[in-house]
């Protein structure tokens, strides 16, 4: 647990208690002070963080606000340092504003914990405003509560994670001018549509894309149509050499990060680097298989009740896109693993409906996968990749 960051780096010892039964007859002057441990939370936000000290009796020591930069990020850790020893902190948006924050921390070696948000209940009665989300984030990472280890976001799995955003968003952006020119094209007036019948989608597109008005052609239905249908198919075109681009730099990363992964059936380079994205650069945040297999939404949440015991209902949290990826994952084994055709017919004759088959493996799927990524993230050069 760090302690006084600020002694850590002139390289002095932090304070050590003294034994109860010392203090008879010692000489008070003589010894030493021992800090109080003190737990920190922040609300982060663009352009300022708020935060708060709490004690381990709950009690508020301070709130202040820094900006989002550097020299903030400093002036927030040393302030926090001055009320005691910092045990941890609780950081509300790691994932967003609190991202540069969280990674700074974790630089210093301070524990760093994602505060989900506050309950809806307790926010209807005390109110709302950025120092009481403060206060309610250090008191979450005192008691406990709401909170999880944060993604350390400093690794190359955060560098896969960039990637694969910038990926999805391309694609998004691919699908929609796709599902445009689609339309402009069945819109069009007769004269050019008869130019395009009949072409395949990778011919429309190359032939669309060398359409320009000509010079000094007036502006009208037939040049607006040319202009319009010309400038959506270079815009695929290039979203196609973006898409190439990222596969370029995104699969050589999943290779090196879960070589192990990537052999099993129907694990293939997104899926992969989804589930690699959901576990984060430490995996031992996840301290077990039913933990990650719950932060996907695999794991059925129990339903029973009163006379109605044993019953389970599908888990609709966690993190959909890695759900997607094992439900990806599960389709492609149902159709070309040998082993998970064998035992989709043994449920099947069993009375089970293909819903629940599915959930059932994409369950087997997730403790496959975790085992797996952290094999080979805790003996990396047993996977081939450099230690």
């Amino acid at each position: 647990m760090p302690c006084h960051w600020y002694v850590r780096r002139l390289g002095e010892r932090a304070p050590t208690p003294i034994a109860r039964s010392t203090w008879k007859g010692a000489d008070m002057a003589s010894i030493p002070l021992v800090s109080p441990v003190v737990i920190g939370g922040v609300d982060t936000h663009k352009d300022l963080h708020v935060a708060a000290v709490v004690d381990t009796d709950d009690r508020v020591l301070g709130t202040a606000s820094f900006p989002t930069t550097r020299a903030g990020y400093r002036a927030l850790l040393a302030w926090m340092g001055g009320f005691g020893c910092l045990g941890r902190v609780g950081v509300e948006g790691t994932g967003c504003y609190g991202a540069g924050l969280c990674r700074y921390l974790t630089g210093e070696g301070v524990e760093v914990w994602e505060v989900a948000r506050a309950d809806r209940a307790d926010r209807r009665r005390r109110g709302k405003s950025d120092v009481l989300d403060a206060e309610n984030a250090a008191r979450a990472a005192r008691a406990g509560l709401r909170v999880v280890t944060a993604k350390v976001r400093d690794g190359m799995v955060e560098a896969l994670r960039m990637l694969r955003t910038t990926r999805t968003a391309a694609v998004a952006a691919h699908r929609e001018a796709l599902q445009v020119l689609d339309a402009q094209v069945i819109a069009a007036p007769a004269e050019l549509r008869d130019q395009v019948r009949g072409l395949t989608r990778m011919r429309l597109v190359r032939t669309l894309a060398s359409w320009r008005p000509g010079p000094g052609a007036p502006v009208g239905l037939e040049g607006a149509a040319r202009m319009a249908l010309g400038s959506l198919a270079r815009r695929i075109v290039h979203l196609d050499d973006e898409l190439a681009e990222l596969d370029e730099m995104i699969a050589p990363l999943v290779r090196e990060l879960a070589p192990s992964l990537l052999k099993a059936p129907g694990f293939g380079i997104h899926t992969t680097a989804q589930l690699l994205v959901t576990m984060g650069d430490n995996p031992e945040r996840i301290t077990s298989e039913p933990r990650f297999a719950k932060l996907c939404g695999v794991a059925p949440l129990d339903a029973s009740s009163g006379k109605t015991q044993d019953r389970h209902r599908l888990n609709r949290g966690g993190d959909r896109a890695a759900n997607s990826a094992l439900y990806i994952v599960t389709l492609t084994r149902m159709h070309y693993d040998e082993r998970t055709r064998k035992y989709v017919e043994k449920r099947t004759s069993e009375g089970k409906t293909k819903p629940e088959i599915i959930r059932c493996l994409k369950r087997y799927a997730a403790r496959e996968a975790y085992y797996l990524i952290k094999h080979d993230h805790d003996h990396p050069h047993r996977a081939g990749t450099p230690a």
